[in-house]
Parts: structure tokens; C-alpha cells; sequence
């Protein structure tokens, strides 16, 4: 039996990014107020705050952030440039209702769209497209509490059918929301779920309940269910993915009940959503949590059947790090995405806390692909770093080159291990807004962007190091990595 040594022929390399978190122009265009647009600005020390109303002494980083509603050309161009044949970008859902509600879509936002998506089949660029990252309307959190209505669903439905429609033969991959199972944690509230109706405050501190939580997450497994069957049925030349933010972790000691404690959190935590998309059914360790924490889901007649039919064709996930869990309570912790957890004595950790795992990579992407056996990507991976431009206008990035050479390297073992793994597009290909802290100088670039935490810079782009390593890695596919 012949070992696969390298990555598959027509491997897709690219980058990823959130229109949230790139695209600025917040109020442009006829679009509407997004979640992200109610965010203000914070750092690794002070948490960002979601507010009500807009208040005109806080900063609020996404309504310009990387000025790619302007750049878009040239930033394309830069990405061609380093060799990419796929872009992960998310479409912005109030560009194209902006309220959520609307009867009729606005034809502005799709017109952008459309520009996009040639620009990138003009550079032999397939787009791989999230159709919700982060950014539901403002407005179907103010009426309905954002997903904890059933409204929502139908809401999305309209929406999906739009983008359908409107890009079937300019878009072939798509995901239905980014990192889904965010709706596992209170985080998720605010970033994923929009349950935030009234709130202004600390997005750390939302008080959270975990049964509008699981309703709200539950909505949104029918809805991308329900838009993986439209697919299916009148485009059946698209290929559907689920997106995870996969946080692995591992038992702190050899003790039973921390590795009981790793299963269980492995379970709710990174393979819960991904059990319902993959396979189509609530699975039955969730029994037990949700009566354990007194959680009962309301579905309607239909609901089930709805989630076994809308299976997706491929696994996508993001990985950063790593995370030990114990039933101790004084063992040190870490910080990390989504959520922290505690520290790892044999690792290093970024200068946001976040623990470097490259072997964990390589462990996640066995456990993934011997879980669903289909095809899988990894759609974020990066480090979030400060980076310095030199006085000779270069930015030496080798931390950034390190890190991601190490997790490439466990990406070609995992290949050998027999993962099927058909694409790498790290996070940030271009500097953009931090979903986590809402910061810019936590940047994960290839791309320099002129723009800092105050709101000053000139949006100018300059290349990293990194940029020119990555364009070799792509041309060599993945051979060269000196």
C-alpha cells in the first residue's frame, strides 16, 4: 500500500479572513449595523465592550478596520502574488439585508460581492465562502434576541437562497457559520449567537444562560442544515462545509478523573456541532449534559428530520493551540480562543498567552478524519503577534514563519498518517481586527496594514517576511520551508 508523502495534487493554499473584521466601509453602501459594529475597541488586558446604542467616546474598530471595501484589488493582487488558489472570506449578512428582514436585497452589497468574486477568478482564485462569521444583523438581535427566535431560521434561509442564487457560478465551496460551536460557550453569546438584546457592558461579562444558549445553537444547526439541502437540491455542483474552532485539550495528569474530564469536555466542546452537521443527529453523550445542567431544547415536528438530511461534504476547522484540563483547582491557566484553560508545562505560549502546539495539530486532524472520514481542511491557523516595521521598511517575522513552519510540518505527517486533508488557508492573510480583543496589534498578517488601536495609520500595506516565505512554501506545495 503506497504511503501519501506530500500533499495531494491541487492542494488548496490560501489565506482566510471575516468581512467584520477586514471589510470597514461599516455603514457604506446601504448596509446595515452588524453585531461587530456595536463592539468597541479593547486589548489583552481590557476586555471589548458590546453597547446598546453607538456612544461617540469609544472606538469602534470594525467600521473601518483594514479599508478592504477600498483595497480589495490590490489586496487580491498581493494574494495571487504569494501563489494563493483559494481565499476564505465571509460575506457580510447586512450588506446584503440590512436588517436582516428586509423583502427585498440590497443590490449594492451583492454588486461587491460580484467584484470580488471576479477579481479572485481573475487571479485563478477559488473563493471559499463563510456565509455567517460573526456578524448577524444588529437589528434581529434588537427584535428577537438574535438566535434564541425560531424567526432567525427562516431569516438565514432567505439570505442563503440570495447567495445562491445570485453566485452560483462564481462560488463552489461554502460554510454555513464560522466556528458554530462557539454556541458551547458563554462567549459564544455575543460573538456567535447574538443573544446580547439591551446589554452594553464587557463581553466577558454577559450573564449567561445556558438554555437560551442551547436553543439559540440549536436554531442555527436546523438553519445550516436548511442551507446544505437548498444546495443539494438546486446547486448540486456546490460542495457544503460546517466550520469548528477546535479546542483541543488534554488531561493534565494521568489521574481518571481528569481524563473523564478531557472526554467530556472534548465532547461538548469540539465534537457536539460537528456530530449534528456531520452526522446528522444530536448525539447521545448530550443527553446527559443537558439534564445534568437543566437544559431542555424546543424542537418542532420536522427538526430531526431537517438535520439528517442537511449532513455537510467536508469538515473545516480552526486551530491555534492547546489547552490541559484537571479537576484540580489550583493548577495554573492559559489563556487561548474562545476559551482558556490551563497551562501546559511543555509548551510555549504567544505573546497573547495562547499555548504553540504543532503536535496537537497533527493529533486533532487523526481524531477529526477517524471520527467522519471525509475530506478536511484547516481554515485558521495562525499567530497573533506584535510586529515591527525596521528602518529599512522590512518586518522580520520569523516568529511568525516558526510557527507556522511547525504546524505545516505536522500537517505532512498527518497526510502520512492518512488524513485526507485537501487545504490550508491560515488566518489574517492580510492584518485585520482581533474578534477576541478587538485590537489591531495583534496581528497575524502576511501583510503589513497601516492602521493601529488608536484609529490612526494610513491603511498602506506592506509585505512581511512571512509573505515571501509562504509564496515559497505554495509554489513548492509545501516542500520548501527554509
Amino acid at each position: 500500500m503506497d504511503m501519501q508523502n506530500k500533499f495531494q495534487d491541487g492542494f488548496l493554499w490560501g489565506g482566510a479572513t471575516a468581512a467584520n473584521q477586514i471589510e470597514g466601509a461599516w455603514n457604506v453602501d446601504k448596509k446595515g449595523v452588524s453585531v461587530p459594529d456595536m463592539c468597541t475597541s479593547g486589548s489583552i488586558d481590557r476586555p471589548k465592550r458590546i453597547t446598546e446604542k453607538l456612544d461617540t467616546n469609544e472606538f469602534y474598530p470594525s467600521h473601518e478596520a483594514s479599508d478592504f471595501y477600498t483595497h480589495y484589488k490590490d489586496d487580491i493582487s498581493l494574494m495571487a502574488e504569494m501563489g494563493y488558489n483559494t481565499y476564505r472570506l465571509s460575506i457580510a449578512w447586512t450588506r446584503i439585508f440590512p436588517t436582516g428582514m428586509e423583502e427585498e436585497p440590497n443590490e449594492l452589497g451583492l454588486v461587491f460581492y460580484d467584484k470580488v468574486f471576479d477579481e479572485c477568478r481573475k487571479h485563478n482564485i477559488e473563493p471559499l465562502v463563510t456565509i455567517s462569521h460573526y456578524e448577524m444583523p444588529y437589528a434581529l438581535v434588537e427584535k428577537y434576541n438574535g438566535w434564541e427566535s425560531r424567526e432567525c431560521i427562516g431569516f438565514f434561509e432567505k439570505y442563503c437562497e440570495t447567495l445562491f442564487e445570485r453566485y452560483q457560478s462564481k462560488v463552489k465551496y461554502w460554510l454555513t457559520f464560522n466556528e458554530i460551536n462557539a454556541g458551547t460557550l458563554p462567549f459564544g453569546n455575543v460573538l456567535s449567537l447574538g443573544t446580547v438584546k439591551g446589554y452594553t457592558g464587557s463581553i466577558q461579562d454577559f450573564p449567561d444562560n445556558p438554555q437560551v444558549r442551547y436553543q439559540a445553537l440549536h436554531h442555527q444547526l436546523v438553519a445550516s442544515a436548511k442551507a446544505v439541502t437548498i444546495a443539494r437540491n438546486k446547486y448540486p455542483h456546490f460542495k457544503m462545509g460546517n466550520m469548528i474552532c477546535f479546542l483541543t485539550s488534554y488531561p493534565l495528569t494521568c489521574s481518571p478523573n481528569d481524563m473523564l474530564l478531557c472526554q467530556q469536555e472534548m465532547q461538548m466542546k469540539n465534537w457536539f456541532c460537528s456530530d449534528v452537521q456531520v452526522r446528522g443527529a444530536y448525539p447521545y453523550y448530550a443527553k446527559r449534559y443537558f439534564n445534568d445542567n437543566d437544559i431542555n431544547i424546543h424542537m418542532e415536528d420536522g427538526d430531526l428530520e431537517i438535520l439528517k438530511a442537511g449532513c455537510v461534504d467536508f469538515y473545516t476547522f480552526s486551530y491555534y493551540m492547546s489547552n490541559c484540563v484537571s479537576v484540580e483547582k489550583d493548577a495554573e491557566t492559559q489563556g487561548g480562543n474562545l476559551t482558556g484553560g490551563l497551562k501546559n508545562p511543555y509548551l510555549q505560549a504567544s505573546d497573547w498567552g495562547w499555548q504553540i502546539d504543532p503536535k496537537g495539530l497533527r493529533y486533532t486532524l487523526n481524531e477529526i478524519y477517524s471520527r467522519y472520514n471525509i475530506p478536511v481542511m484547516i481554515v485558521e491557523n495562525g499567530l497573533g503577534a506584535y510586529d515591527k516595521i525596521e528602518e529599512d521598511g522590512t518586518i522580520k517575522d520569523t516568529y511568525r514563519i516558526d510557527y507556522l513552519r511547525s504546524h505545516i510540518e505536522q500537517m505532512k505527517e498527518a497526510v502520512k498518517d492518512g488524513v485526507n486533508l485537501m487545504g490550508y488557508t491560515p488566518w489574517g492573510c492580510i492584518d485585520l481586527v482581533s474578534a477576541s480583543t478587538g485590537e489591531m496589534a495583534k496581528r497575524y498578517g502576511f501583510i503589513f496594514v497601516d492602521k493601529y488601536d488608536d484609529g490612526t495609520g494610513t491603511l498602506g500595506r506592506v509585505k512581511k517576511d512571512s509573505f515571501y516565505w509562504y509564496q515559497r512554501v505554495i509554489k513548492s506545495n509545501g516542500e520548501d520551508m527554509q
